[in-house]
């Protein structure tokens, strides 16, 4: 075992760090937290799809999923999740190209038996057979779930056009066709793949927890020293991704939403030894420059472009995949040469004037501030992050890896701009206005690729530095010297700063992050925002020709760390701020300037409003799960309408029209704000008063719009059909509290958390109904409820209601078989949920914002809700539980759609059907919140 150089620590991190390398060659990196009441662990391996063997394409991903399904020292299937949420925690994995990582978060006091059955996973699994097609059927459905997901009918574009020597050409998800349903011959495979590619020398873990730095040691020699080394050395083909005549190529592909979008694409080597000096961090910085007299700015004022992005792409042990993506107009699609030109030129004009110290360093700076200012991220996430960095830095770099920029090499940005070139670029549309010739294997995408004509790339050969766009001057939104101030809080919550008719600003100044950063969240509430469909459609068009308009002018504020949103909601419309507190106020000065201006021309106009169509219309092509979590909504908020309601509604809608809804939103407003962080109370009461002067000149005072919910008690089952064009048929059933109680919460969360891993294990593990499901506690205006969905490709709704309606008739059962110790841990799991202390700044200021929301101006709702679910036996949850779920009068909506697959079989047929939305909601009765 032997200790490594001292890791670079950000001066606002508190925790300690110890890095290990076990006599098994696993490197550890254990994190004391002090501040932390859970724990948290992570593995990594170097093993990925990459790692895949012909022709058992998604052996990794089956992998993953087998780990799950028991071990030679804990036998049972399911019963590791079973642990981790009874014990207030959460686990999960995600295998990549080159990667696999295993994570999970857990209530301290059961860390070391977690750690023990989580060790097993990587020492002794059992891979049995009893689960093995069953799990081979779990992949399949997760495969098939993402069958008409654009992005995964893209990427596989993208794997039949390179190299097919490349591993990246590999079929990464696999399913039932690539992983063969021949019983033995599977369990062979890939108990060869373990034992072929699981090994301790390429694996880092990460623990994260109030323990002791020996505490974790000691831990970790315990149960992770067993874990085998096989000396594995990881070698991938030193093939290009792409050469050759896989370059100068134009593809065009097919998506199934609507949609137009070019990207230039640049083949770079692998790029992990330039992260000292990011020099690619560098040109995308100058590349994706959106302010004013930027290449974007120039492609959007020519009507062909409405978003630019530089620097995605896939990048892995050899290659980089660089991108500079535009999202077209449809104008644009017929002008994509003269972007392309537009692009070369700008190049052209980095090279030439861009390679300068002062630009990188403002770049730079920001980096180093955000290190020195980083916030606290939850446990398994930074545990998740640790283990990944530790494969792509060096052991002291782990922490400071990301962040660091050490100066500008000229010589490798010049060397990185060279490949910027005609010569290694390809061009890829996507488009439905295209003929194909192709169909990529496992998602049938249309596409077709050509060869670019010789005459356009000579063209584009010839260009030098552009005469139309410039280089961005330097950001005045950069804060040089940047500290916490050190005055103290007046109050231990928010409290009001400025209140009168129609106006309130909480405020609270932070003392707990020590970060100068803070968080406005300003509502606006008006009657005229969303009292109909046609209302909502025009606040929604508004908020995004509002985004639109400000964008040049916000784009530096944004790079220098100030972050804006606004978003619609029922009553109206809010604005979250975020950032460096020293330039805050400027930026929101900015915003409610330019708000007040709102000169949108018809151009811009007629752009956005088909930008804003084209999304509500596409949401016809979503999972069949998600359009049933967007209808939920739409059903019983009386003033949420669905995608397609509100693409009616726009559709004739004028500039003129959207003007007069502005004036009319702006009339009569109530305004509610939150200005907590690194804001002293005298500039916050100063805010109030500006803010409220600028109210005045504008609007009137009015009441908050009311936020009305349908009342579901009296109507038994209440079920509604959802169209879908997808093979899987899917179900969501909603249960609705009677009252807006604290009890009721606590009834609701307790039943969720009690109920979610077993309804996992039943129904997904053992049944294999499908890989999308679960349950979930869902509160909505307010109104305490829990939920349970399903996706399947294997029933039809009306199976899939009553196997539901079975799991929760047999819960009780289940209740009393618990032992007293697994019931006190169920209980004390979750209550350690809500009690645990705010993770950083913006999640305690999200907190308070939900709190001002929901009227708990005492701002103590978690701990009231905690103190109930103490209080609560099981003999009160089983009442709860057969009184408002196992009834067979229960009130409940549910929402379903029927799959391809099961058009033959029983039509759901019980209950209430809801067939007129509008009328129904007119009718019902209503709770306002």
């Amino acid at each position: 075992m032997s200790n490594q150089p001292s890791l670079v620590i950000s001066p606002n991190d508190h925790r300690q760090y110890r890095h290990i390398c076990l006599p098994n060659q696993l490197k550890v990196l254990l994190v004391e937290d002090s501040q932390s009441k859970q724990s948290a662990a992570s593995l990594a391996v170097a093993t990925g799809h990459f790692d895949d063997p012909e022709p058992y394409f998604g052996l990794a991903h089956f992998l993953e999923h087998m780990l799950f399904l028991g071990t030679e020292a804990f036998p049972k299937a399911g019963e590791y999740q079973e642990f981790i949420s009874q014990n207030g925690g959460s686990n999960n994995a995600w295998t990549g190209t080159e990667h696999t990582n295993y994570y999970f978060n857990i209530d301290t006091p059961a860390f070391d038996e977690a750690l023990h059955r989580f060790s097993q996973f990587f020492c002794a699994p059992l891979f049995s057979e009893e689960y093995l097609v069953r799990e081979l059927k779990a992949v399949d459905s997760e495969f098939h779930l993402k069958y008409k997901d654009d992005t995964r009918r893209i990427y596989q574009v993208l794997k039949e056009l390179v190299d097919p020597k490349h591993p990246f050409s590999k079929f990464s998800v696999g399913n039932q066709q690539t992983l063969s349903e021949d019983d033995d011959e599977l369990r062979d495979n890939l108990i060869a793949f373990y034992e072929r590619e699981y090994s301790a020398n390429v694996m880092t873990l990460a623990l994260v927890s109030p323990w002791s730095l020996d505490q974790q040691q000691q831990a970790v020699e315990r149960y992770f020293d067993q874990i085998p080394n096989r000396d594995l050395i990881k070698c991938y083909p030193p093939v290009p991704l792409f050469s050759g005549k896989r370059l100068g190529t134009e593809t065009w592909i097919v998506p199934l939403k609507e949609q137009k979008r070019l990207s230039i694409s640049f083949t770079l080597p692998g790029i992990q030894d330039m992260y000292a000096s990011k020099p690619l961090t560098f040109l995308s910085h100058l590349l994706g420059d959106e302010s004013q007299g930027s290449l974007l700015a120039y492609l959007r004022a020519k009507g062909w472009v409405n978003q630019m992005s530089a620097g995605g792409g896939v990048n892995g042990y050899n290659f980089k995949e660089y991108n500079i993506s535009f999202q077209l107009t449809d104008k644009g699609l017929e002008r994509i040469n003269e972007i392309v030109a537009n692009t070369f030129e700008y190049i052209a004009l980095i090279r030439e004037e861009g390679l300068e110290a002062w630009r990188y360093q403002e770049r730079a700076s920001l980096l180093d501030l955000a290190f020195k200012f980083q916030e606290k991220i939850k446990p398994a996430d930074y545990a998740s992050h640790l283990t990944i960095n530790m494969h792509h830095y060096p052991m002291q770099d782990v922490l400071f890896g990301d962040y660091r920029m050490d100066g500008l090499d000229v010589a490798q940005c010049e060397e990185l701009l060279s490949l910027f070139s005609v010569d290694n670029m390809r061009l890829t549309v996507v488009a439905q206005e295209v003929d194909t010739e192709f169909n990529a294997k496992w998602y049938d995408t249309p596409y077709t690729t050509t060869p670019i004509e010789k005459a356009r790339l000579e063209a584009w050969r010839s260009l030098g530095p552009s005469s139309v766009v410039a280089l961005p001057d330097a950001n005045p939104f950069v804060v040089e010297h940047c500290e916490v101030r050190p005055q103290k809080s007046r109050s231990p919550n928010p409290t009001l700063v400025g209140q009168g008719p129609g106006f309130k600003l909480w405020h609270k100044k932070d003392n707990t992050f020590n970060v100068p950063k803070g968080h406005l969240f300003l509502s606006l509430d008006s009657d005229e925002g969303s009292r109909s469909p046609k209302h909502a459609a025009m606040t929604r068009l508004y908020v995004e020709m509002l985004l639109d308009y400000v964008q040049e002018y916000t784009y530096p504020a944004e790079v220098a760390g100030l972050n804006f949103n606004i978003y619609p909601h029922q009553g109206g419309l809010t604005l979250h701020l975020t950032g460096i507190t020293g330039k805050q106020e400027i930026l929101l000065k900015l915003l409610v300037d330019k708000a007040r201006e709102r000169n949108f021309g018809e151009r811009r106009f007629q752009i956005i409003k088909r930008q804003v169509l084209r999304s509500w219309q596409n949401a016809v092509e979503a999972t069949p799960i998600s359009k049933l979590f967007t209808s939920l909504t739409a059903t019983l908020q009386r003033r949420s309408f669905e995608p397609y309601r509100l693409a009616e509604e726009l559709e004739e809608v004028t500039l003129e029209d959207l003007h007069e809804h502005v004036q009319k939103f702006y009339k009569k407003v109530y305004f509610e704000g939150l200005v907590h962080g690194d804001w002293l109370h005298e500039e916050a009461t100063e805010l109030a008063k500006r803010l409220k002067h600028v109210l005045s000149e504008v609007s009137q005072p009015a009441d908050e719009t009311h936020r009305e919910m349908i009342r579901l008690q009296g109507y038994g089952m209440l079920r509604r059909e959802i169209e879908s064009r997808h093979q899987d048929s899917a179900i969501l059933i909603y249960y609705q509290a009677s009252k807006i109680e604290t009890r009721q919460v606590a009834l609701f969360s307790l039943l969720n958390h009690a109920m979610s891993s077993s309804f996992f294990n039943e129904l997904r593990t053992e049944q294999q109904l499908g890989y999308m499901l679960g349950t979930g506690y869902l509160p909505l205006n307010r109104v305490p409820g829990m939920i349970f969905y399903i996706q399947s490709p294997k029933f039809g709704p009306a199976k899939l209601l009553a196997t539901i309606d079975d799991f929760i008739g047999r819960f009780s059962y289940a209740l009393m078989q618990l032992t007293s110790e697994q019931w006190q841990s169920t209980k004390q799991g979750l209550m350690n949920q809500l009690t645990e202390p705010d993770a950083n700044l913006r999640t305690r200021s999200q907190r308070y914002w939900i709190c001002i929301g929901n009227k708990d101006v005492e701002f103590h709702h978690r701990s009231r809700v905690a103190k109930e679910i103490k209080d609560i036996t099981r003999a009160d949850l089983i009442e709860h539980l057969r009184e408002c779920l196992q009834r067979d009068d229960a009130d409940r909506l549910v929402l379903y759609s029927t799959g391809d697959r099961h058009r033959n079989e029983t039509e759901l047929s019980e209950g209430i059907a809801i067939t007129n939305l509008k009328s129904f909601k007119l009718e019902a009765n209503k709770l306002i919140v």
